[in-house]
């Protein structure tokens, strides 16, 4: 990848795209891992107005640590750039408390775990309304096209996209190139929507150069009865994802209605 020429067609892409939409700049949560770094960044050197946001949700304090040492790296370096700090914590316990309350908790485990990312979604776009900012999304190319790693509505409510091209590994090599810190980098890829110390690999059952594989061999036309073994294991772990969540990866399927159901036939009579 010539990797700084792509810095620059992201970089001015985002930039035409502001312009002609005629907003300010972009908002973004920060969460302490590569892609909202990246995503960012990118942002930052556009030169336009970028408002990061925390939005911490019975956070671990390292994923803190990390989102407010890059926001301060970006001050640094960047000019209009801004943060805010806004804790989602007693809003989502609120939101706990007011639901209907279950017999086994681990039945609505997942459901909570995605409505911390939709409470963030709601937060950006409060926030991309009063400023005129566009919602920059974080999702790189396995997550958004691959296995559908996001949650709807949730990070995956976004105006635009621009790291959703690149695989992972691009993510890290941009990364290196942009100068990203280093804890950064070396930190192990999660959602964080749990609020405990689990890897997206945990959750996936594969890491992300294993994905990457597993999309390009799909693309390749191979099958499942093609490999053996790891290889085997992996490729069914990216089929079996990517049908669960293809929901996430079309259009919201529409209804049409026959044009003759919306015909009416008027009868003159004398």
């Amino acid at each position: 990848m010539q990797t700084e020429k792509v810095i620059d067609h992201i970089v001015t892409w985002l930039k035409n795209y502001a312009e002609k939409a005629k907003m300010k700049g972009f908002i973004i949560g920060i969460s302490g891992g590569i892609d909202s770094a990246v995503t960012s960044t990118l942002c930052a050197k556009t030169g336009l107005e970028l408002l990061c946001l925390e939005m911490p949700i019975h956070q671990k304090a390292n994923q803190e640590a990390r989102a407010a040492n890059h926001i301060a790296w970006l001050k640094e370096n960047y000019k209009l750039v801004r943060s805010n700090n806004i804790n989602l914590t007693p809003v989502f316990d609120s939101f706990v408390d007011t639901v209907p309350s279950v017999t086994d908790e681990a039945d609505r485990f997942l459901s909570l775990a995605n409505t911390r990312a939709r409470l963030r979604m709601t937060t950006l776009y409060y926030f991309a309304a009063l400023d005129q900012l566009l919602v920059a999304g974080t999702g790189n190319k396995i997550e958004d096209f691959g296995v559908g790693f996001f949650t709807k509505y949730g990070d995956g409510g976004v105006d635009l996209s621009p790291i959703a091209d690149l695989s992972k590994s691009e993510v890290y090599e941009i990364a290196e190139t942009l100068g990203i810190l280093p804890e950064i980098i070396q930190a192990a890829p999660t959602d964080g929507l749990f609020g405990d110390d689990r890897t997206d690999e945990d959750q996936l059952g594969a890491s992300y150069p294993e994905l990457e594989w597993a999309m390009e061999m799909t693309e390749k036309g191979k099958s499942e009865s093609d490999f053996f073994d790891r290889e085997k294991e992996i490729f069914r772990i990216f089929s079996r994802l990517s049908r669960a969540n293809k929901h996430k990866m079309v259009p919201i399927p529409v209804c049409e209605i026959p044009i003759h159901l919306k015909t009416t036939s008027h009868l003159r009579t004398k």
